[in-house]
């Protein structure tokens, strides 16, 4: 009794501060100046989602926690379960994950580890199972810590590197493996119709945000990248229909500003390409600052937003021995993440981006001890100095106590880019 009291002082508390982590996320987001009026269903969102803690959706569906986008999500939705992004942003559950977990490990890691324990008595009870796929040594490590809390928890194994043909078996044979795992979890046999029916509901949600990230990466940007995370974000816990209708909504708003000759930021502003670790709410920290100091983020290359939905299932035949495999490899041979190596498609990507996107400046994030980018950073940054562009290397955590210092550095970088710029003039 008494550990349960204190269980429920600790979530309490933690809720506490996670509401006004959010809160205070939002308020700076709602600052910016001519915000679409189609945003106000995202920002309502995420204000009901966490104004009372970690909120899991409630729609009757058993829900199926996922560890990272590499979890092919159609598959549950096949299954009859609602998948649900687990990764968390915030700085509540990073401090209640930091009790138990190494105080050099990932900060994104750590909060997922804190909600799930500060949480355990509600979720365990609610989440059939976890999906970790193998994409990280922290990731893996959580496993038996999971287990440990009484999760049920589902490894979905990642090969090391995609160039290979035997690593694109080896990934072939772990989603198949995991569709009859998940099956079983779900008590529902996936079929060719609801796999189809998976499928086309996340290409309809890909097909509306390109189209929102092409009106981002405009001449005259209709929409900040601050808003862009929170769309992207979304798509983690909301209703795939609900998403896609405001997201359609929102994108007749920017069209009729697009027209009108609305520019959402100064037109001389810098141009920005932001990658690395994932921003994830609420921890937006980062890309922020960035526009608050006049940059404009006009195209990122992280898992929390652009990688997300960009890249489609593609097959000939709809049935179950040509839509898995295809499935399997929509998440393999686009996937960019730097726990492949070797990794040479990220770097090809981040460059055909900047020059695509006419970038003027790169902005990479680093969480401390998340060492897959923290490695690879002096790689792209000797890329881009070859290609004359300037990046600005960042490692950082949730905790707000470096925003002082991170705002200097922001700044300055943006305004070396300006001075470059009237060089050149």
């Amino acid at each position: 009794m008494i550990e349960s009291e204190r269980q429920a002082r600790v979530r309490k508390s933690t809720s506490l501060h996670l509401a006004m982590e959010a809160a205070e996320t939002l308020r700076q987001i709602t600052e910016f100046p001519d915000n679409p009026e189609s945003m106000a269903y995202f920002y309502d969102l995420y204000q009901s989602r966490f104004k009372d803690g970690m909120i899991l959706p409630q729609n009757g569906k058993k829900l199926v926690g996922t560890m990272c986008l590499q979890v092919p999500d159609e598959l549950i939705v096949a299954a009859g379960a609602v998948p649900v992004r687990l990764c968390s942003g915030a700085y509540a559950f990073d401090q209640a994950g930091g009790d138990f977990m190494p105080a050099k490990s990932c900060p994104l890691v750590r909060a997922t580890m804190g909600m799930l324990q500060v949480n355990n008595d509600t979720m365990k009870d609610n989440l059939s199972t976890i999906v970790i796929p193998t994409t990280c040594d922290q990731k893996r490590s959580s496993v038996e810590m999971l287990r440990n809390m009484d999760y049920p928890v589902t490894v979905l194994e990642m090969p090391a590197s995609k160039e290979s043909d035997e690593a694109r078996t080896y990934w072939q044979e772990s989603v198949k493996q995991f569709a009859l795992s998940i099956q079983k979890t779900c008590g529902r046999k996936i079929t060719a119709k609801a796999l189809n029916a998976a499928v086309r509901t996340k290409l309809e949600a890909g097909k509306l945000f390109r189209s929102l990230q092409q009106l981002r990466t405009e001449s005259h940007p209709v929409i900040l990248g601050k808003d862009i995370w929170l769309v992207s974000n979304s798509y983690f816990f909301d209703d795939p229909d609900q998403w896609c209708k405001a997201v359609g909504k929102l994108i007749a708003e920017l069209d009729s500003r697009k027209s009108a000759g609305f520019s959402a930021i100064n037109r001389k502003a810098p141009r920005l390409l932001f990658t690395g670790s994932p921003p994830i709410f609420p921890n937006l920290k980062l890309p922020i600052l960035v526009e608050q100091a006049g940059g404009l983020v006009v195209a990122d290359e992280t898992c929390s937003s652009e990688r997300l939905l960009h890249d489609a299932v593609v097959f000939d035949e709809k049935n179950l021995n040509d839509m898995v495999p295809a499935i399997a490899d929509r998440y393999l041979k686009p996937c960019t993440c730097p726990c492949l190596t070797p990794n040479t498609d990220r770097a090809k990507k981040i460059l055909e981006m900047v020059r695509s996107n006419r970038v003027e400046g790169v902005v990479y994030q680093a969480f401390s001890g998340c060492l897959p980018y923290e490695m690879e950073q002096r790689g792209i940054s000797d890329m881009l100095s070859r290609e004359g562009v300037p990046m600005l290397f960042v490692e950082t955590d949730y905790s707000p106590e470096d925003q002082g210092q991170l705002s200097t550095r922001v700044e300055a970088f943006i305004e070396s880019i300006k001075v470059r710029k009237r060089k050149k003039q």
